[in-house]
């Protein structure tokens, strides 16, 4: 008998161009496009799991277009990182409600990297905003994580784009964002955190072209223009998501569709 697919949206990493994943969810919501759960690494976890945790993805458009991002980011002397993450984590323990996984609306996995066994670290209890605060931890800039035996830092670092989670998970159409590597990339290189941002892209780009065809669709926003520190840049890159979904809605119907048959 004919049964409905089990549909994971998959969200990469890519800090500002991120946003764009508010726009992708956007227009999967008013083409009333089923999605069972989200697999999130970095901005890809933060804008997941705010929308699972009962947001108007709307609202959070609005939010982030005039929030000046700049706040979050207390800048001290490094000792694991320029920035300590009080800030960032008191800001996501407000977005998330401080609520657990088992308190979302529909299920989540945020990926982070472990620095000790090199590997990826899929989270899918326990604090939401504590999982996120490790997957959105930039080597370098923000202060690693310390949780158990493990030393965590941005999911960017071991999986940019987790379709095999998503797999792993029982997934039988991937729906999967990549925000990094799609067209009009243009990287620009003025101070340290794009010299970390730009090597991260480069160290990564082997291990999404090894992966990136097991998605069944693949989303590629054109935000590669803009600069992974551009949050003032947000309209853009949420109005670029949406079109970019706009464009494969007909190719994800259709795939749903014909598995339901």
């Amino acid at each position: 008998m004919a049964r409905k697919p089990k549909v994971a949206l998959v969200l990469g990493a890519g800090s500002a161009r991120g946003l764009a994943h508010i726009g992708i969810i956007q227009v999967l919501l008013e083409n009333k496009i089923p999605f069972d759960f989200i697999v999130g690494s970095s901005m890809g976890a933060m804008v997941g799991t705010i929308y699972a945790c009962g947001a108007n993805i709307y609202m959070l458009d609005k939010m982030v277009e005039h929030m000046n991002t700049k706040i979050l980011f207390e800048i001290g002397v490094p000792r694991m990182g320029f920035v300590s993450g009080k800030r960032v984590c008191d800001f996501l323990d407000l977005l998330t409600k401080r609520k657990n996984f088992c308190d979302l609306d529909f299920p989540v996995a945020v990926v982070a990297t472990d620095l000790i066994t090199g590997n990826p670290v899929v989270f899918d209890e326990g604090s939401v905003s504590e999982a996120v605060r490790a997957s959105i931890s930039l080597p370098g800039i923000f202060a690693p994580v310390f949780k158990d035996d493990m030393v965590l830092v941005d999911g960017a670092v071991s999986d940019r784009l987790p379709i095999k989670t998503a797999l792993d998970r029982g997934a039988d159409i991937v729906i999967a964002v990549d925000v990094t590597f799609g067209p009009g990339k243009k990287p620009l290189i003025r101070n340290t955190i794009d010299v970390i941002m730009t090597s991260l892209d480069i160290m990564s780009k082997l291990h999404f072209d090894s992966i990136y065809n097991q998605a069944d669709i693949l989303i590629q926003p054109a935000v590669g223009h803009i600069n992974p520190q551009d949050f003032d840049k947000s309209r853009e890159a949420v109005d670029l998501g949406r079109k970019a979904a706009q464009d494969k809605i007909g190719e994800i119907i259709f795939m749903i569709e014909a598995f339901e048959k």
